[in-house]
Parts: C-alpha cells; sequence; structure tokens
C-alpha cells in the first residue's frame, strides 16, 4: 500500500524577471509556482507516495492556477480549502556569481496567513497518514496560522504520525525571539528535525562553532555538536542539517550530516553550478521523508536527500522533478552528467 503523507503550508506565486535580469531591468516575469512544504509535496509524489498538500487559496483564477500547478505533478489536493482575498507572491531576482539572488515578498493577508484553528478538520486530513510535514515559515506567517499548525501537528502526534519540520527562519517574516516563542512549542510534537546552518542559531540560539557561512567555512565537529544539542534538548529521534558551503550565488558545495540513533552519518559532498537553488533545502526535506519511510538505513538515507537536493539546483522553478532512479544513479556514484542515449 502507497504510503500517505501531508504537508501543510503556502503556496506562492513566484514571478522572475527572464534571463537573469535584475529587477530593474524587467519588462516580463516568469510565472511558477512554490512554497516550502508544497516543494516537498511535489517530490514526495514524484517519488510514488501518496502525497497531500494542505493550504487556503483564495477562490479566484490565481488560486485555480496553483491547484493546477500541484495537480500537474501528481500532488493529492483534496483537502485545500478555497476562501480569503489573496494568493501569496514572491518576486525572485536571481543572482550569478558574486551577485547575490534578492527575493521581495508581498504575501500579507495572503489567503493562507489567515487560516484560524478548526477550519481545517485534521482529523480526516491525516486519516491513515503516514508523515506530516511543515515548515518554521508557516507559523511565522501570523499568530492564527501558528495557532493552526500547532492544532495540526497535535493532531499528527495524536494518530501516530511520524511529524518533521523544517525549521527554515525567515527573517523578514518575525523575529529571533517570536520565532523562539512558537517552535519551541510546537517542536514538542516533532519526530524529524531539519535545518540548515543558520536556522538553529536564529531559532533556538544554538550555534556552531568555527564557522562563518557568510565566509563558506563549515565546522563539521561544529554541526555535530548542534546536531546532539537539538536532539537533547528537544528529544528529536533524528536531526539533519544541510551544509551549504557558499562559494559564489553559482557555485555551491553541498553536504548534509544526519545524527539519529545517538550516531552520526556524513554524507559526500557535491560541488554545484547552480541553476535554480530556491527549494534547496525542501528537496533535500523530500529526499529524507522518502527515504525514512522506504526504510533506507541512515547512511543510504542521507545519500539519497544530499543527491536529490543536489540535482534541483539544477531546475528551475521552486519544485525538484526528478524521478527515485535518477537520484539513486547519482547518489551511486554517477556524477559525471553525461548525455543519456
Amino acid at each position: 500500500m502507497t504510503k500517505k503523507v501531508v504537508c501543510f503550508g503556502e503556496i506562492m506565486m513566484r514571478l522572475s524577471p527572464p534571463a537573469m535580469k535584475r529587477f530593474t531591468q524587467a519588462d516580463s516575469f516568469d510565472v511558477v509556482y512554490g512554497g516550502g512544504e508544497a516543494n516537498v509535496a511535489v517530490s514526495l509524489a514524484n517519488y510514488g507516495l501518496d502525497s497531500y498538500f494542505v493550504t487556503k487559496l483564495p477562490a479566484n483564477p490565481l488560486g485555480d492556477a496553483a491547484v493546477n500547478h500541484l495537480r500537474r505533478y501528481g500532488v493529492r489536493t483534496d483537502y485545500i480549502k478555497r476562501g480569503g482575498d489573496r494568493i501569496g507572491i514572491y518576486f525572485l531576482e536571481m543572482g550569478a556569481s558574486q551577485r547575490p539572488s534578492k527575493v521581495v515578498y508581498d504575501r500579507a493577508g495572503s489567503s493562507i496567513s489567515q487560516i484560524k484553528p478548526g477550519e481545517l478538520d485534521w482529523e480526516s486530513i491525516l486519516d491513515g497518514a503516514s508523515w506530516f510535514h511543515v515548515t518554521g515559515i508557516t507559523p511565522a506567517l501570523s499568530d492564527s496560522a501558528a495557532e493552526a499548525t500547532i492544532e495540526a501537528v497535535k493532531v499528527a502526534k495524536a494518530k501516530g504520525c511520524t511529524v518533521s519540520t523544517d525549521l527554515n527562519y525567515r527573517k523578514k517574516l518575525w523575529s529571533p525571539e517570536k520565532a523562539n516563542k512558537v517552535m519551541s512549542e510546537l517542536v514538542q510534537y516533532v519526530d524529524v528535525s531539519i535545518g540548515n546552518e543558520e536556522d538553529a542559531d536564529k531559532v533556538f540560539g544554538i550555534k556552531a562553532p568555527d564557522s562563518d557561512v557568510t565566509a563558506g567555512s563549515l565546522s563539521i565537529d561544529g554541526y555535530r555538536y548542534v546536531a546532539s544539542e537539538l536532539a537533547r534538548r528537544f528529544g528529536f529521534q533524528t536531526v539533519a542539517i544541510t551544509l551549504r558551503e557558499s562559494i559564489s550565488a553559482s557555485d555551491n558545495n553541498w553536504s548534509a550530516l544526519l545524527y539519529t540513533g545517538g550516531e552520526f552519518y556524513l554524507s559526500r559532498k557535491y560541488p554545484i553550478h547552480i541553476v535554480d537553488r530556491v527549494g534547496g533545502g525542501d528537496s533535500f526535506a523530500g529526499g529524507l521523508i522518502y527515504s525514512m519511510l522506504s526504510g533506507k538505513q541512515p547512511q543510504e538515507a542521507v545519500e539519497f536527500a544530499v543527491a536529490a537536493s543536489c540535482l534541483k539546483h539544477t531546475i528551475f522553478g521552486d519544485f525538484n522533478l526528478v524521478s527515485v532512479e535518477e537520484v539513486e544513479a547519482l547518489a551511486g556514484g554517477d556524477a559525471s552528467g553525461r548525455v543519456q542515449r
């Protein structure tokens, strides 16, 4: 039987100038859709799981477009609530070389930010689900969205789901103090914690010694400390930390550390020439969730998740449009990029 996974969050319209142009040069925008949990849902659907995405979208053509965008990749949209005034939008100026990418949000008052506890029937939504996933972005949207998120994780935990969260701190949405208050409550119901080199520091004040993300300097021993401290403090069964070494906006080194069962597992490191890095962390989360649900051992799981995310960096848009076979080929050592005939 295919396992049911439920992801809850916001899907936004993404507008970006074509051909790597700056905002000031743009006279048109490319349109795609994406968002933290929606990106995970698409990955899981591509891997063959029964993947549901839950959100609230306006009952207008833009809301329809977002729903259709999910459906085209096999995501189940049965539980999406329609209502509210608008879909969230974000503008992305894609960086290159030493020029960083820039994001401008236009999401205030979006339908999902107005969600309230009790609006979604989580008992029905989570019936038969094996896994529930949410990120730190959704509770950052509003106080009522935070309450609705905590309601959801409580029900998921009570129904026996494995609960995962990507900490995903966003400084444009809330302060470290507010994030700490809300996420400290939410993670009481979480089994698997995912984050990058900054999230644990910004949300929980757990900093990796001897690391400087702006200089691209990461200390693996420091992140072993972060992972074990997160597990000790909050009782997580598994902690995953993605490790991005930013050489420039165009070139990164990418790897990850997994901590589970009192043991550490470090993935191989991939040098990536980036096409589109948005959704990179979400593609890692999707790969890890799939790996754990399919019974992969920890080292194999982290290798699959990192390989999946490596491939995502080569795909335009927020979604990771790859198959299990493609990921396993890369994780198995075929990193040549040779034409497949």
